[in-house]
């Protein structure tokens, strides 16, 4: 496939008017000013339009798709306790299977194409993902709050057998990460044990909640005298690489533990914001020399997943945090949602468009009033852009969804499954 004529944002984050990117088999294979020689099956003429990377969910729950809207106004703890974990007792294979594809779909209208997904049922959450065509990094939670031993423990049977069976499969498309939920849900025992799992087998990224609250940050150095971070890097789970959720009340210290240990930060601006949990200040983590990536959380705490509204959110709440205007840069913010998502998921060939990478790419309309008149198209992206926007979202050189339309998923029959389900959980509660 060749895209032509189209403005293109490349690996260095120069723009190129009326260029040319060649797409063949799962590869970028050009990107230039001028066209390639050869024939290609379609072309596409770009006017009007932008070609960039897709966008790297680092941290999202996408069955609860469910629970949108089901939960509102509460503080966290009330969130969870009430609303949250009832609906979730009565989650089934079925529901998590619909719940996942829903979010699959949502994810590539707004042009995400890969999610780094925390929950359970995961063998249903790879399926959804396989069926959408997408890109996942899924990890089975650990909660420990028996006091057991942690490989007495179903969810780490589970989680080991899920790494055997679906780690890389489809070709790369999905990757099994280990995850932690958080300090305050499992004990030291257990963080050992699954820091030592991970470091044995190698190929693998520690997910885990950090710092989300000011609450969880107290009571933890309560707990142990030391900082959440503090105590995740102890047990020797930042021995590998890992990608640390929310952050909000992360010190200078965990900074320059995440610094050390090449831990990515994903920050969460929407959910952290709903919950009035605070803002993660992600340009003192920029500063600090830590990696950024953005993370959706769950649409039970966001309540969406268009992620231009999340960079958006991103760029401003931090500006509002700092109460300074320079806080923030957007083209940070763009490489944090690209860039950054893809190196925390290790996917090294993903994040920009680049010949030899994956293509996974994006096509934004850029024609409407809201995108003129362009002083900096970065800018624009940022600020005045929304996911409706996307009129092309494509994975490993395959499209998607294009103009309105999922290629992958019968999205009526989604939307209608997924409802179906919700409606039966209710109906127990």
């Amino acid at each position: 496939m060749l895209f032509k004529n189209i403005t293109i944002i490349d690996q260095d984050w120069n723009i190129i008017s009326e260029g040319f990117a060649a797409v063949e088999g799962e590869k970028i294979t050009y990107v230039g000013k001028t066209r390639p020689e050869g024939d290609f099956v379609r072309e596409y003429d770009g006017r009007g339009k932008l070609l960039m990377s897709g966008f790297f969910n680092a941290h999202a729950h996408s069955p609860m798709t469910l629970m949108r809207g089901y939960g509102e106004n509460l503080k966290l703890q009330d969130w969870l306790n009430t609303r949250i974990f009832p609906f979730e007792a009565h989650l089934d294979s079925n529901a998590v299977y619909w719940g996942t594809l829903l979010a699959m779909a949502e994810s590539l209208q707004y042009g995400i194409v890969s999610t780094s997904d925390m929950y359970y049922f995961c063998d249903d959450m790879v399926r959804a993902v396989i069926d959408s065509g997408a890109k996942a990094n899924i990890s089975r939670s650990i909660t420990n709050f028996t006091g057991e031993p942690a490989e007495s423990l179903e969810s780490f049977r589970e989680m080991k057998d899920l790494y055997r069976d679906c780690h890389n499969a489809e070709g790369g498309r999905i990757k099994i990460d280990m995850s932690l939920h958080a300090e305050y849900t499992s004990n030291p025992q257990t963080a050992k044990a699954l820091a030592d799992y991970a470091k044995e087998i190698e190929d693998t990224v520690m997910h885990i909640h950090v710092s989300e609250t000011a609450t969880e940050h107290a009571e933890c150095i309560a707990r142990h005298g030391k900082t959440p971070a503090a105590y995740l890097d102890e047990a020797g789970l930042f021995d590998v690489p890992a990608l640390a959720a929310h952050c909000v009340y992360a010190t200078d210290e965990d900074l320059e533990i995440f610094r050390q240990r090449g831990v990515t930060v994903a920050t969460n601006p929407i959910s952290n914001m709903k919950l009035a949990s605070g803002i993660c200040d992600a340009a003192k983590v920029l500063d600090r020399g830590v990696s950024l990536a953005i993370g959706t959380d769950s649409v039970a705490s966001n309540n969406s997943l268009d992620f231009f509204e999340e960079m958006k959110v991103l760029a401003i709440g931090n500006k509002v945090a700092q109460l300074d205007p320079e806080a923030m840069t957007p083209l940070q913010v763009l490489q944090a949602a690209t860039t950054g998502g893809a190196k925390a998921q290790r996917r090294d060939d993903c994040g920009c468009v680049k010949a030899g990478n994956k293509a996974d790419l994006i096509v934004v309309d850029i024609s409407g009033p809201n995108m003129h008149p362009v002083h900096n198209i970065v800018n624009n992206l940022i600020y005045s852009c929304s996911g409706r926007s996307v009129v092309m979202t494509m994975v490993d050189g395959r499209i998607l969804y294009e103009n309105g339309e999922f290629q992958t998923i019968d999205i009526e029959k989604t939307i209608y499954e997924a409802e179906q389900a919700t409606d039966s959980i209710l109906r127990k509660l």
